[in-house]
């Protein structure tokens, strides 16, 4: 039964992540001047599972979103799907990594500090080396776009997605425990709902003020 439950929250999962990545195909760039670069929310949902059932869930989560998008609507074909994985994986299961260990709120934000640092490191290699395979651009023309696009980019995306994951991972475990998919907790945390929220809300303050400034 517990199999069972993991395996219906895993595939509600994707689920999730798949229609987040598809929304997000109609929002507008984070940059004007890099109209490529789009914010992507799918790598909160898959660090919420990653955060529940570990680093292999949420590599699995990864692996089944990246596929089922290369097939259905993404033009980059396996090297897209590939750099996607290695983006999803960097952050969430790092995260999920440093969370399983230490199950707590500074875990959880250790996690998501480290998995943005391995993500910013991993596709500045990753677009260095495999961007100019898929889209005819010299790679000294992808060099020139490291430091003042990708860079940048990718940062805001995790910063994004960390405060994505602190506003919506208790209400999900609410709703999955009210539903008997997870244990009920024992213990309170009101104060650090607050605290979380804030701190949220603050990181989503800064990264919208960073894309003002980008953007000017």
């Amino acid at each position: 039964m517990n199999k069972t439950k993991k395996m219906t929250t895993m595939a509600l999962l994707c689920a999730l992540s798949y229609i987040a990545m598809f929304i997000s195909r109609f929002l507008p760039p984070l940059f004007v001047a890099f109209p490529f670069l789009k914010y992507d929310p799918k790598d909160a949902i898959i660090v919420i599972g990653g955060f529940l059932y570990g680093p292999l869930a949420a590599f699995t989560i990864s692996l089944i979103v990246s596929v089922i998008e290369m097939v259905s609507v993404s033009g980059t074909h396996i090297i897209g799907c590939l750099m996607n994985i290695a983006s999803s994986c960097a952050f969430a299961c790092i995260a999920a990594v440093i969370y399983k260990k230490y199950r707590s709120l500074k875990g959880a934000s250790a996690g998501l500090i480290l998995g943005t640092m391995c993500t910013v490191a991993t596709m500045l290699v990753l677009n260095y080396i495999l961007t100019p395979l898929y889209t005819g651009m010299p790679r000294e023309a992808v060099a020139q776009l490291l430091i003042p696009a990708i860079l940048p980019f990718n940062l805001i995306k995790c910063v994004l997605n960390s405060a994505l994951v602190m506003l919506i991972y208790k209400p999900v475990v609410k709703i999955l425990r009210q539903s008997g998919i997870l244990e009920p907790s024992q213990t309170n945390s009101k104060g650090t709902n607050k605290a979380v929220a804030l701190t949220a809300v603050l990181l989503i303050l800064i990264c919208a003020l960073a894309i003002f400034v980008v953007n000017r």
